[in-house]
């Protein structure tokens, strides 16, 4: 119990220490309203790392208040390049954006700078996303026993009953080598440095002024379906869609195990479609690159555990 109560207290710290530390904020005008680029659709982020070439989106900047002469050009940024403004962003945001403009300006392609350093990070991440599969075909192992011993106590409410059950199903995640908490330490793990790439493409104007197959990446598909290659924003969302249902699907940790978030995937996947089409299509090939890999990653780790499970 004391272990699970220090754990938390390191999640809170370190969230209290993202709150506090630099992020992405929206560019606003006089009114507090968010300005959007009126070609892309796009929500306009205020503390960029470095100047847009465009002219529109310049003179939306300067009319709005920022400063676009103490930013640097894309091609000529670095970590160290811009005014420090948090740990967050120096340690995570800057790093990233610079990996980025640096492979993009290689290779000739934002875009496909996105793609292979999502499958790097994923590649990174690979162990913690391993740990996550085996506890979710534990967990789906668990589920029928522990519905069972819910049954059991049902309507009973209590103290001496409520222990018991508690002991019950505390025997049954050991059983299995299932650990509740530990599912949500993984994710954690995971989530800095996604969201730092994350926030590293939505400040690097360089990115959605370009594009990739078709995809303006700093239009929403909302406004690309009203363009001559609305085909492929139409085929980018299908993409969106299909891998975040798949994703959650492969990474499930049974629904049977509290009868309260059976419905949570559903409704995640929904929110997720939902704001797609109203998010950049940077942000939204990231977001497919890294569910696929995801998939296939939970796929290949699911496979390999049913070989040992038949051999055991």
């Amino acid at each position: 119990m004391k272990k699970i109560k220090s754990k938390f207290k390191i999640f809170i710290i370190i969230m209290l220490l993202f709150g506090v530390t630099g992020c992405q904020t929206t560019l606003v005008d006089e009114e507090n309203k968010a300005v959007k680029n009126p070609e892309t659709g796009q929500a306009l982020t205020e503390n960029i790392l470095c100047q847009p070439t465009e002219e529109k989106t310049r003179k939306l900047y300067e009319e709005n208040g920022v400063d676009l002469d103490k930013l640097p050009k894309c091609t000529e940024f670095t970590p160290t390049s811009t005014e420090y403004d948090g740990l967050w962003t120096g340690i995570f945001v800057k790093p990233l954006a610079f990996l980025i403009l640096t492979l993009g300006k290689y290779i000739g392609s934002f875009a496909l700078s996105i793609i292979i350093i999502t499958i790097i990070i994923r590649l990174i991440l690979y162990p913690f996303t391993r740990k996550m599969a085996l506890q979710s075909e534990m967990m789906q192992k668990a589920t029928p026993e522990l519905e069972r011993i819910r049954k059991k106590y049902e309507g009973k409410t209590d103290q001496e009953s409520m222990l018991r059950q508690n002991q019950e199903m505390m025997m049954i995640y050991k059983k299995y080598n299932f650990n509740p908490l530990t599912s949500c330490l993984v994710s954690f793990i995971q989530f800095p440095l996604l969201l730092a790439f994350l926030e590293a493409i939505n400040r690097v104007p360089a990115i959605f002024e370009e594009n990739f197959l078709g995809i303006q990446l700093g239009t929403t598909p909302m406004i690309g379906f009203s363009t001559s290659t609305f085909y492929v924003y139409i085929i980018l969302i299908i993409i969106i869609g299909l891998s975040t249902i798949f994703t959650f699907k492969t990474t499930s940790m049974g629904s049977g195990s509290d009868p309260s978030m059976k419905m949570m995937p559903i409704v995640m996947s929904v929110i997720i479609i939902i704001t797609a089409f109203f998010m950049p299509s940077a942000l939204g090939i990231y977001w497919s690159v890294g569910n696929i890999f995801a998939i296939v990653q939970n796929i290949i780790v699911k496979k390999g555990f049913t070989k040992h499970d038949r051999k055991a």
